[in-house]
C-alpha cells in the first residue's frame, strides 16, 4: 500500500486530558490509526471532549492533533441531541423513539461544517481523508465542495438502517448527500452496505462505492496482557472473591439500551427462579460502563437495570454471596482482561450492534483455550464468530436456552469451539482492517 498523507476525522481526539497532561485514549481505533498517521506525517482532527475547549493544534506521541472546538450548547444539541438522541436510536432498529429537533439538526450541521473547514485547510493535496462514524456524516460533501483533490473515505462503526427506517429522518436527503461525497464508505456488515445502497438509489438516484470491512482488535496487545503474571493472579483473586463458584457468567457492556442488558438479566433471573440454575454454584458478573448520562433514554435504562439487580439479589443471594455482582463503572483494560479470564460463559447479547469488540476480546484473551461465548445474531461479530452459541436476544426462551447451553457444554466441545473462534480473530486484527480499507480506497 502506497503511503500517502492521511488525515483522520473523528468526533473525539485520540487523547484525553488529565491533570498530568494528555493521555492516549483506549480503543482499537486509536491503536490502528496512530502508526499510520506517524508513518504518513498525518493529522487527527477531533474534539477534546471538553466543552468550549478552544485550543490550537499540538503534537502528542509523534502525531499531529487538530482540536475542533464544541460549545456547551453544541454538546447538548449536536452530541447528546442529534447524534445520540436522533441518529443512534434510529440506526439501531429504532429500539427507542428518536427525537427530531430543528435546533439539534442546526447544531449538527454547524459542527460538521467546522470539522470540514479544518480538514479543507490542513489536508495536503494528495491526502487521504478518513472520516469516522455517524457524528460526521455531512463532512464528506462539505469537504468535497472545497477540496476535490483529496480522497475521502468514511467508516461506520455502528449499523446503517434499512431504507424504511432511514426514510423517517426529516433530513434524510441531506445525510445521504453528505455521505455521497465519499470515494468509499465502509460498513461492519454486508447488510449495512446494502441498506446504504438502497438509500442512495431511493433518495439520490445513484450509488456510492461501499463495502463491508469488519473491524477487529489489537490481538497482540491483548494476548500479551492475558499472558502476564499479574493478570493470572488478578483473575484468581476475582474467582476467590466470587466464592469459588463452579460457573461464572459474565457480561461487559456500555450501559446502553442497545446492549440487551435487561433482557440478559431477566433470562438469568428466570433461570434462578425455576431452579434451572443454582446461585450456590453459578454467579453472574455484569459490568455496565457509564455512558451518555445526560440522555434520558440512558437514565431510564440504568434505573431499569439497577431495579432488576436489586430484585435478583434480594431473592437469590446469600449473606456475603450475591447471585449477581453489578459494577456501574469503567474498568482498566488489565482489569477487563482478568475478568475475561475469569468468566466461564461470556454473554454478549446486544439487540443490535455494529460489531461488538467485547466478543473478540474475550476469545483472544482465553489463552487456556476454554470458555464459551454466547453471542447475539444481531452483532456484527456474529458474521465471523460462527462457533459461538448464537442466539436471538429478543426471544426470552432462546436466551435462556443459550445460557444453559453455555453452562452445560462439555469441555471437549468448549475447547473445539474456542480454538476455532481464536483462529478467526487472530487471522484479522485491527491493523489489517485499517490497511485493507485504505488499500481499497486508494487502489
Amino acid at each position: 500500500m502506497t503511503i500517502r498523507p492521511i488525515v483522520v476525522a473523528a468526533n473525539r481526539l485520540p487523547v484525553t486530558r488529565t491533570p498530568a497532561g494528555w493521555n492516549p485514549s483506549p480503543g482499537g481505533l486509536v491503536r490502528a490509526m496512530l502508526p499510520l498517521l506517524r508513518a504518513s506525517g498525518g493529522t487527527w482532527v477531533g474534539w477534546t471532549g471538553i466543552a468550549d475547549d478552544d485550543i490550537g493544534p499540538f503534537e502528542h506521541d509523534g502525531v499531529k492533533l487538530q482540536p475542533v472546538s464544541v460549545s456547551a450548547a453544541e454538546v447538548q444539541d449536536y452530541y447528546e441531541g442529534f447524534a445520540n438522541d436522533t441518529l443512534w436510536p434510529l440506526y439501531h432498529d429504532a429500539l427507542r423513539e428518536s427525537t427530531y429537533s430543528v435546533r439539534h439538526w442546526d447544531a449538527y450541521v454547524a459542527v460538521n461544517q467546522r470539522f470540514a473547514d479544518h480538514l479543507a485547510e490542513l489536508a495536503p493535496s494528495d491526502a487521504v481523508v478518513w472520516v469516522h462514524d455517524y457524528h460526521l456524516q455531512l463532512v464528506p460533501q462539505m469537504l468535497r465542495r472545497r477540496r476535490d483533490d483529496v480522497l475521502i473515505g468514511f467508516f461506520f462503526h455502528i449499523p446503517f438502517p434499512p431504507v424504511e427506517l432511514f426514510m423517517r429522518l426529516p433530513w434524510r436527503t441531506e445525510i445521504a448527500a453528505g455521505l455521497a461525497g465519499c470515494d468509499l464508505v465502509g460498513f461492519q456488515r454486508s447488510i449495512n452496505a446494502a441498506n446504504f445502497t438502497s438509500v442512495c438509489e431511493e433518495l439520490l438516484g445513484r450509488t456510492t462505492r461501499c463495502g463491508a470491512y469488519p473491524i477487529s482488535i489489537d490481538v497482540a496487545e491483548l494476548e500479551a496482557i492475558a499472558a502476564g503474571r499479574d493478570t493470572r493472579q488478578r483473575s484468581n483473586r476475582y474467582r476467590t472473591r466470587l466464592g469459588e463458584p463452579e460457573v461464572v457468567l459474565l457480561g461487559v457492556d456500555r450501559l446502553d439500551y442497545t446492549k440487551g442488558i435487561s433482557q440478559r438479566l431477566r433470562a438469568y433471573q428466570s433461570l434462578l427462579d425455576d431452579g434451572t440454575l443454582d446461585a450456590e454454584r453459578c454467579v453472574m458478573v455484569q459490568v455496565a460502563t457509564p455512558t451518555r448520562e445526560g440522555v434520558e433514554h440512558y437514565q431510564n435504562e440504568r434505573k431499569e437495570i439497577e431495579q432488576l439487580v436489586g430484585e435478583i439479589n434480594g431473592v437469590h443471594s446469600r449473606l456475603g454471596h450475591p447471585a449477581l455482582h453489578y459494577l456501574y463503572q469503567s474498568l482498566a483494560l488489565e482489569e477487563l482482561v482478568a475478568l475475561y479470564r475469569t468468566g466461564d460463559v461470556m454473554i454478549v447479547t446486544p439487540l443490535r450492534d455494529g460489531m461488538n469488540l467485547v466478543a473478540k476480546e474475550y476469545v483472544t484473551t482465553r489463552l487456556d483455550g476454554d470458555g464459551v461465548l454466547v453471542l447475539s445474531e444481531f452483532a456484527g461479530a456474529a458474521d465471523e464468530l460462527l462457533d459461538a452459541v448464537l442466539v436471538n436476544p429478543h426471544d426470552p426462551a432462546a436466551l435462556r436456552t443459550a445460557i444453559v447451553t453455555g453452562v452445560e457444554m462439555h469441555r471437549h466441545e468448549r475447547r473445539a469451539r474456542m480454538a476455532s473462534l481464536r483462529e478467526v480473530v487472530r487471522a484479522s486484527d485491527v491493523q489489517g482492517w485499517a490497511e485493507r480499507f485504505l488499500a481499497e480506497l486508494t487502489g
